[in-house]
C-alpha cells in the first residue's frame, strides 16, 4: 500500500508556530522537546540515581502535553490529512541516496534501509542508535536545550546562546551529511 502525504503550506504552519510561541511567551513558558525526557526520567524515579533529575517535575506537566500533541498530530496527519500526491524527492537527493545504497522511500516517509525494524536490530543499526542516543543525551543538556528549543524559542527571544547553538547544529548537520553518513552506509 502506498502512503500519500499532503502538506500544509509553510505560511500556515509558520503562522501556527508563531502564535504558539507568542502564547508561551505570554504565559512565561519555553518550548523544547528534550526537557520532556528529563521530566519522564524524573517521574520514573531517576532522581534517586542522579541530582540532575532531582527537580519538581510537576512544573513541567504542561510540556508533556507538547509530546502528546506531537504524537497525536503525527498520527492524525498520516491517517486523516493525507493528500493526493506522493512525497516527491529532489532528483539530486535521489542520486545521493543511490550512491549510499539507500533505497527510495517509494511513497513512505523514510527509506527502509535506514528505518526498518530489521535495520535497527542489526549490529550496525544498534550501534548507530546507541551512539546517536548517547550524543543526544549528552549534547542536549550540554547545549542547554535541543534543536527545537534553541531554534524556535531561543531565536524568537533573541538569545545569543541559541544563535550560537543553531549555527553549531547546522555545521554538525553538514559534517554528518557529507563525511560521517557516507562512512556509515
Amino acid at each position: 500500500m502506498e502512503l500519500l502525504y499532503g502538506t500544509w503550506h509553510w505560511s500556515i504552519s509558520g503562522f501556527l508556530i508563531g502564535i504558539t510561541m507568542l502564547l508561551l511567551i505570554y504565559f512565561g513558558k519555553t518550548f523544547g522537546m528534550s526537557s520532556n525526557l528529563r521530566t519522564i526520567c524524573t517521574i520514573l524515579g531517576a532522581k534517586d540515581k542522579s541530582n540532575y533529575f532531582n527537580f519538581d517535575w510537576r512544573d513541567q506537566k504542561w510540556n508533556l502535553a507538547v509530546v502528546l500533541g506531537a504524537i497525536l498530530g503525527g498520527y492524525f496527519a498520516t491517517h486523516f490529512l493525507n493528500g493526493a500526491t506522493i512525497l516527491q524527492l529532489n532528483p539530486k537527493t535521489i542520486a545521493q541516496l543511490q550512491q549510499l545504497h539507500i533505497d527510495l522511500p517509494n511513497g513512505k516517509i523514510v527509506p527502509d534501509a535506514l528505518f526498518s525494524l530489521e535495520t535497527m536490530c542489526s549490529f550496525k543499526g544498534f550501534i548507530v542508535l546507541l551512539a546517536g542516543g548517547f550524543l543526544i543525551g549528552f549534547g542536549t543538556p550540554y547545549a542547554g536545550g535541543c534543536t527545537s528549543g534553541h531554534a524556535i524559542t531561543g531565536l524568537s527571544n533573541l538569545q545569543l546562546p541559541s544563535l550560537i547553538a543553531v549555527i553549531g547544529f547546522f555545521i554538525g548537520g553538514l559534517i554528518a551529511s557529507y563525511f560521517i553518513i557516507p562512512l556509515i552506509f
